[in-house]
């Protein structure tokens, strides 16, 4: 059976409606995935972290109108630090917290438990302890929880005019950001013991990986190690070469890297033999 021809142009219409109806469908189920995916991207550059509303002065039970959670990048995030209010609420504070700070967990602790320096040590990290002095330690005023930049500074050999050896001192820049464990026998920032850590105590307890602190160690026995004092949101790095044995042996021991001139081969000896006319060259023993 034949449809009439007047009813051709309105099936043609209808089935491009349809067709349009199937495409629209389309770029919208592709522009909404697009969507999602491009916040799940988002997402993860992005991390929750908990802060304080403000000033918590140390020894202060935690409680949930204290803190709030943002959402930071998470190149911004510190190291142990919380990143859910139910987390860290009723906690107590080891060290002074100012606002917007974030709460970290080596800065606080379950109340009555047992604090042990160990408990303290961030996960991949080694405990060093150091000498200092009234200078190395900023002045005796460093405190647990601080973070420090760390620089040796060690005698370098050098050649005098007169082809001497002699030796002067150079500042290497080691480390930077690193966690302060503890200074003296002194790991948790307890209240009321402010007036006694304000002594100059003669070491300090820092917080390394394991190739960190054997060339913190290496250096300390080359020369001496000095420390500077961070701000607690200063958290970018800006020390553009990487530390590591190749750096600091060819900083400390340039004589053992630098290559020694190439002594030219010595005269072979030889001898003329005549036989008639012929000669012949020979080398001797």
């Amino acid at each position: 059976m034949q449809l009439p021809k007047k009813y051709v142009p309105m099936i043609i219409a209808g089935v491009l409606g349809l067709v349009a109806v199937f495409l629209i469908n389309m770029y919208i189920q592709q522009a909404a995935q697009g969507a999602r995916q491009r916040e799940l991207e988002r997402q993860k550059r992005l991390s929750t972290v908990v802060v304080a509303k403000r000033d918590i002065p140390s020894g202060s039970a935690l409680e949930e109108n204290m803190l709030r959670e943002v959402t930071i990048r998470r190149d911004l995030l510190q190291p142990s630090a919380a990143t859910s209010i139910y987390r860290v609420v009723n906690m107590i504070t080891l060290a002074p917290i100012s606002k917007d700070e974030q709460i970290l967990l080596n800065k606080v602790s379950v109340s009555g438990s047992e604090i042990s320096l160990s408990s303290k040590v961030p996960k991949d990290k080694r405990a060093l302890t150091i000498p200092v002095d009234n200078i190395s330690s900023v002045g005796g005023m460093l405190r647990p929880g601080d973070h420090v930049d760390i620089f040796g500074v060690v005698p370098i050999p050098v050649t005098t005019v007169q082809g001497k050896q002699a030796t002067q001192l150079s500042n290497i820049a080691l480390f930077q950001d690193i966690l302060v464990l503890a200074v003296g026998s002194e790991y948790a920032a307890m209240p009321g013991a402010e007036k006694e850590q304000r002594k100059t105590s003669p070491t300090v307890t820092l917080a390394l990986s394991p190739e960190e602190a054997n060339i913190v160690a290496f250096v300390q026995e080359q020369g001496k190690i000095r420390l500077s004092l961070r701000s607690p949101q200063d958290v970018k790095k800006t020390n553009p070469m990487p530390v590591n044995w190749d750096t600091v042996l060819r900083t400390v021991m340039p004589d053992y890297f630098r290559e020694k001139p190439v002594e030219p081969p010595k005269p072979k000896k030889t001898v003329e033999i005549i036989r008639g006319q012929s000669r012949e060259v020979k080398e001797l023993e």
